[in-house]
């Protein structure tokens, strides 16, 4: 069985660390280099249901795509849900490795992740410098009714589900994809020329600013459906990494939903 180091550094050649932004945490959170590992976990969120899974799985690695400590702490007590996930993780002597932004960016990435559940060609980058997101082709033209649909049928089931913004019917020939919150990149996408953005976490006003600026569609997803496939993509990629060393790791994908939005409830009541 290999060391935590080597499974670690493995993991930093498929995300180099250093392609992280400046204001992210990625990294190993907690882990002995030196201990062996046979059995890793990949999930989306590093919280209490992926640790508890992690433990009865009997995983000596978690590697999570958001970090655990994005802001930096002074504390790991117990008292505070954080320091009660690290205090679990060291008691039973588990492992957390965070690829965040520099998955995000990776080649593979977040994106060709997302655009592959999708079955959707990926021509290029959407953000040709950093690597960010990605300009894809359907295999055939749909509406912009049916191509969200298509999301909803393809991606894991939220609370949110799927919305849309702009013309149902009109037609779509050309994404643009982000996995996690997008709406930072309209510029960006309307100078792509697509007809249709897929990302999540779309706010009110750029939303609404993004409809009145052009026809593109927008096709918002939850932030965690949109990066689950990640973990599907990147578990793979360790699957064949560990075949070619001889390692014999067994790799899982947590399939636990752990988006925090539990329940929908559509309106019925006119605007007051």
């Amino acid at each position: 069985m290999p060391r935590l180091s080597e499974v670690i550094a493995a993991l930093d050649a498929l995300w180099p660390p250093e392609r992280a932004e400046q204001w992210d945490a990625v990294g190993t959170v907690c882990g002995d280099p030196d201990a062996e590992v046979s059995r890793v976990l990949f999930a989306v969120d590093p919280v209490q249901q992926i640790a508890d899974e992690a433990i009865k799985l009997g995983a000596q690695l978690i590697v999570t795509h958001h970090p655990l400590y994005l802001r930096g702490t002074t504390t790991v007590a117990a008292s505070h849900f954080k320091g009660r996930v690290v205090h679990g993780l060291i008691k039973h002597d588990i492992a957390l490795h965070v690829a965040h932004t520099n998955a995000d960016t990776a080649d593979p990435g977040v994106s060709d992740a997302l655009a592959g559940a999708l079955d959707l060609r990926v021509t290029g980058p959407l953000v040709p410098e950093s690597g960010l997101g990605r300009i894809c082709e359907l295999d055939h033209p749909e509406t912009l009714r049916e191509f969200a649909a298509r999301a909803a049928k393809r991606l894991p089931t939220t609370a949110q589900g799927i919305r849309i913004a702009g013309d149902p019917d009109a037609v779509v020939r050309t994404v643009a994809v982000s996995g996690g919150s997008g709406d930072s990149l309209f510029d960006v996408v309307r100078a792509a020329g697509v007809d249709a953005f897929l990302t999540a976490d779309l706010r009110h006003h750029p939303a609404s600013e993004a409809t009145q600026h052009s026809p593109l569609g927008l096709v918002d997803a939850a932030h965690w459906a949109t990066e689950w496939p990640w973990c599907e993509q990147a578990a793979a990629q360790l699957d064949e990494i560990s075949d070619r060393h001889g390692w014999g790791l067994r790799v899982h994908v947590s399939r636990t939903v752990t988006d925090p939005w539990t329940s929908h409830h559509s309106s019925s009541g006119a605007p007051n």
